[in-house]
């Protein structure tokens, strides 16, 4: 299966114009979070409604951006995974949407309890290679929640998760300037970048004969 990989497009329409290519090469469309530009939590229900039209098997979670009643709007559409666990084609999908508490003025930020708590259904799956993650906030000490300043600043309860339980990919957002892929484990990781700025990825998971799944691509990608 191959996925677009999106994240933090902050109300920027126009990007979103500009991968009409890839939209139609995915299988689904993995978007990490922060429909909204900051302090305008209006610009999140257009980039909603333009997602939806783009492409018809979106997985999605909210970001620190986005209001945490915009939750409903994704689930009437029936594309939000946060707080859920979705199967599809031998893949499951779980995420955990907003960020950890930091400064206060985003409308969705949250304890390192409240980050993990939407993960609780998965405890209830004991066998997790076929699972990929969305969460906004990436995980702690990783190539992906590094700031500019050099400080990372990850949720290490994600991280926790991630060692125990082993998912097959974990997709997050959050932290613009820490676009990359790396790895926990076998876990592969991947921060797309901010669509505001041109960036996504392309996640790309096959099925062995023997049912296992094994991540085959995982590329990071700019416009133009």
């Amino acid at each position: 299966m191959r996925f677009l990989v999106l994240s933090d497009i902050h109300g920027d329409e126009k990007h979103l114009e500009q991968l009409d290519e890839e939209f139609a090469l995915a299988d689904a469309v993995l978007f990490a979070g922060d429909f909204a530009r900051f302090e305008e939590t209006e610009t999140a229900l257009p980039v909603l409604n333009t997602l939806v039209k783009k492409h018809d098997s979106l997985f999605c979670v909210l970001g620190n951006c986005d209001e945490k009643e915009f939750l409903k709007e994704l689930e009437n559409l029936d594309v939000s995974v946060q707080g859920d666990l979705v199967f599809r084609d031998g893949l499951a999908f779980a995420g955990s949407g907003g960020g950890l508490k930091f400064t206060g003025v985003t409308p969705f930020e949250r304890s390192e309890e409240e980050l993990i708590s939407d993960l609780n259904i998965v405890h209830e799956k004991d066998n997790c290679d076929n699972l990929i993650l969305l969460i906004h906030h990436p995980p702690y000490n990783t190539k992906l929640d590094m700031i500019s300043a050099g400080a990372h600043v990850g949720s290490k309860a994600v991280r926790t998760f991630i060692e125990k339980h082993k998912p097959l990919a974990v997709i997050s957002g959050h932290i613009h300037e820490s676009f990359a892929v790396d790895a926990i484990d076998d876990t592969v990781l991947m921060n797309p970048g901010s669509l505001t700025e041109g960036r996504y990825g392309i996640l790309e998971a096959e099925q062995s004969d023997t049912g296992g799944w094994t991540v085959t691509k995982a590329k990071l990608k700019r416009l133009g």
